[in-house]
């Protein structure tokens, strides 16, 4: 486990080798959300990254006239 600091204006640097196991870009945004007593960062990722994670499903959907 890496420890990091928090700065006197709380900010804290992601170690290197955290942020090449995660693939993370400057600029990339986190989601942060408390979890019991730790603080989690989750990547956000674009929309098309979900693309393809239903395979199979039937996308023709019948619409109404007023739809179409």
């Amino acid at each position: 486990m890496t420890t990091i600091t928090v700065s006197p204006k709380f900010q804290v640097v992601i170690p290197r080798d955290l942020r090449r196991q995660l693939n993370l870009q400057p600029g990339q945004k986190l989601r942060a959300r408390i979890q019991g007593d730790h603080i989690e960062l989750i990547p956000e990722q674009p929309i098309t990254a979900a693309r393809g994670f239903l395979p199979g499903i039937d996308t023709h959907i019948e619409r109404e006239d007023d739809r179409v």
